[in-house]
């Protein structure tokens, strides 16, 4: 579904991509992790045809992004960080935006409107920053594209908005969308992506399903001095020590996102030695 192959990218005067391959397939939902500043949006927009490469090839739904030709524009759709909503009332963008997507589902579209509880009688500039995010975010999903594209979607949200959101994107995958995540924010998205990709100074150092993390990585907390001195990553908690270690006995346990990012970045190369053996 999305092919990128020796991606080189940059701006003026810093490199972000020197060679970066990847491939994401539909019927997932991928957390796109890193630092601010190490290419995750930049890499969206790439995909988007909102940035062109430099060097390498993207591909998107068999589509070159950088043509922006209509029939590719009319399948995908990305949820920016930053935004600006044209001042008039949530109607008047259904009337105006949605023909512009051939699936849209208006009837889908006001169930996640009153989900997030927006108040659809204030018009665009009358809402907050979340409110107008909100708005956003179910455009995007009631767009049913088959890539959707979400920058830091859960910046601007509250503590319930954040729980909604990840109901409503939960509910909306089928095995024909392929969906992409980027977020610094690890623990908003834990209990919703299949598949983990982390990038930093605009390289991919991890890339890996659920599935085969918590079958090969155990997540827990010890007690055990020699098993805490032994373990892949390890940090203080109020309970013993959090570690990671290799799951030797097959038991698969739940993922610690945040736990999991921080081992990777900060002691990569022994998390990798566990999927690379």
């Amino acid at each position: 579904m999305i092919q990128i192959q020796n991606l080189h990218f940059g701006y003026r005067k810093k490199k972000i991509f020197t060679g970066l391959s990847l491939k994401l397939e539909a019927g997932h939902i991928y957390g796109l992790l890193g630092k601010n500043g190490t290419g995750k949006s930049t890499l969206l927009r790439n995909m988007a045809g909102l940035l062109f490469p430099k060097e390498g090839n993207v591909s998107v739904l068999g589509f070159n992004p950088a043509k922006r030709q209509p029939a590719f524009l009319r399948d995908i759709f990305m949820v920016p960080e930053e935004f600006f909503m044209p001042d008039m009332p949530v109607d008047y963008l259904v009337k105006y935006t949605a023909p512009f997507y051939p699936k849209f589902n208006e009837e889908q579209f006001n169930r996640y409107v009153t989900e997030f509880d927006i108040p659809r009688s204030n018009s665009m500039q009358q809402m907050s920053y979340g409110q107008k995010k909100k708005v956003l975010i179910s455009f995007g999903l009631a767009c049913n594209t088959s890539v959707l594209l979400m920058d830091e979607p859960t910046n601007g949200l509250d503590i319930m908005s954040k729980s909604q959101f990840r109901k409503v994107i939960a509910g909306c995958l089928d095995e024909n969308k392929c969906i992409v995540i980027s977020t610094h924010q690890v623990k908003d998205l834990e209990s919703l992506i299949d598949r983990v990709t982390i990038i930093d100074e605009g390289r991919i150092l991890f890339d890996q399903t659920v599935d085969n993390i918590t079958r090969k990585l155990s997540f827990h907390v010890s007690y055990d001095i020699d098993e805490i001195k032994q373990a892949l990553y390890r940090e203080p908690s109020l309970r013993g020590s959090a570690v990671i270690t290799r799951n030797t006995q097959g038991d698969e346990s739940k993922m610690d996102l945040e736990l999991l990012y921080k081992a990777i970045v900060l002691n990569g190369n022994a998390i990798e030695s566990v999927f690379n053996a």
